[in-house]
């Protein structure tokens, strides 16, 4: 199959989109232009259900949908789309309404960006000692944007907000300067949209350097889900895999962080196609997703998924928590509901899918995942604990906050039993 990608100038191009209904439509014009829109022929063909628009998930993933702005920055964007098709005034509109949707959580422009000799390198964010993120500049898009996305800022001509760098070298020889460092997180957007020789110059120079403390090579990709063509029959597909196969070989372990948000992105027999050839030479796929509303916020949902993962030979990795940009007022359900889900599905399946973590969110101190609630010296608490910490000593005690039934983020909740919040 051969791509064809979809974005709000030639949407109206996709053959079944005479299904939408005029506010669908809408919707599409108003909020397309405030956060990323694109899909492809592969996601519109075969992973949407046109007869059952109004309740397909896939749908909500990946087309704009009218509640994913308040009201007021529905309002203010759709009088400029009715009255004006000047692409200045319609950007400046839109650019008031993304600043005040907190386009770069988690301290990550403040924290995040490492420095080599006071120089601030952007195309790449140090936050945990082990785990260096590399943005390369080339793989700033996906094969489709999810509309969760909390790196939107990135796809809408944000440049002040914009990860990514071309030095593969300066890459390479900060990973041999800091020793701690044994894995490096390819992202984006999706590495997976580059062509194997643009990918190759990234990777040549680190398997050709023999970096003792390199030990893990990840690739953050929604490209199994959203065009798992790229690892079977695009015309470079098999020069990739030979690609992952020199990784393998130089004793490094490639892990593909994989984005399935619904088990419909697993039953295709595309999706089975390119996990088992991804698996027979050697790459280990982990699976993660935010739990969201309208997309899977049933135990049902989650279950299913993590069986159709291990059937596959994938690990269950994380159900994360929606983070605090974007859409996320659309998305986010309650941390209390948050952990319901994960409990109830984590109870129907059984030990092989429970190499699974969450809920968690991954905010400005490190990854924290919601354990439960309990109740202690007569107080209703979440319990909560760091999987990841800017500060190693964090990781892996619990500590508790004030039961709140609303809190739908780290930073809505309160020490218990009136002690410091000590991150």
């Amino acid at each position: 199959m051969k791509l064809q990608s979809y974005s709000l100038h030639n949407y109206k191009n996709i053959p079944q989109i005479s299904k939408l209904s005029p506010e669908q439509i809408e919707a599409i014009e108003v909020v397309g232009n405030v956060l990323p829109f694109k899909t492809n022929n592969y996601v519109v063909n075969e992973l949407i259900n046109w007869d059952n628009i109004d309740n397909d998930p896939m749908f909500k993933l990946t087309f704009p949908q009218k509640g994913m702005l308040s009201k007021e920055h529905y309002n203010a964007m759709k009088i400029v789309v009715e009255h004006t098709n000047n692409k200045n005034e319609i950007k400046n509109i839109a650019n008031i309404i993304r600043n005040e949707l907190n386009p770069h959580p988690a301290g990550q422009l403040e924290h995040n960006v490492p420095e080599v000799n006071g120089e601030k390198l952007m195309g790449m964010q140090h936050k945990y000692k082990e785990t260096v993120l590399f943005f390369p500049s080339q793989g700033q898009t996906c094969h489709a944007y999810c509309t969760f996305c909390f790196r939107w800022p990135q796809f809408v001509g944000m440049d002040e907000f914009k990860f990514a760098t071309k030095e593969a070298t300066l890459l390479r020889d900060y990973v041999i300067e800091h020793k701690q460092v044994t894995d490096i997180l390819f992202t984006g957007g999706d590495p997976m949209i580059m062509k194997a020789k643009v990918f190759a110059t990234y990777i040549e120079p680190l398997l050709e350097a023999d970096i003792p403390n390199l030990q893990t090579i990840r690739i953050g990709t929604k490209a199994l889900a959203y065009w798992p063509y790229k690892f079977t029959s695009d015309d470079d597909s098999d020069e990739l895999l030979s690609l992952f196969e020199s990784i393998i070989k130089k004793g490094i372990n490639l892990s593909f962080m994989a984005h399935f948000s619904h088990p419909v992105e697993l039953d295709t027999p595309i999706v089975k196609e390119a996990i088992k050839k991804l698996r027979s030479i050697g790459v280990q796929i982990r699976t993660q997703s935010p739990v969201l509303k309208h997309i899977n916020d049933k135990p049902e949902i989650w279950a299913e998924m993590w069986r159709k993962q291990v059937n596959l030979n994938c690990i269950p990795y994380y159900m994360f928590i929606p983070r605090d940009t974007g859409a996320q007022d659309y998305f986010a359900i309650t941390l209390e509901n948050a952990w319901h889900i994960f409990r109830n599905a984590y109870q129907k399946v059984s030990g092989v899918c429970r190499t699974v973590r969450g809920p968690s969110m991954s905010c400005t101190p490190g990854k924290v995942q919601v354990l439960g609630i309990s109740e202690i010296k007569e107080e209703k608490v979440f319990v909560l604990r760091m999987l990841q910490g800017r500060n190693p000593d964090w990781v892996a005690k619990p500590f508790f906050a004030k039961y709140d039934e609303a809190a739908i983020w780290m930073d809505e909740l309160k020490p218990a039993f009136d002690e410091e919040n000590s991150f």
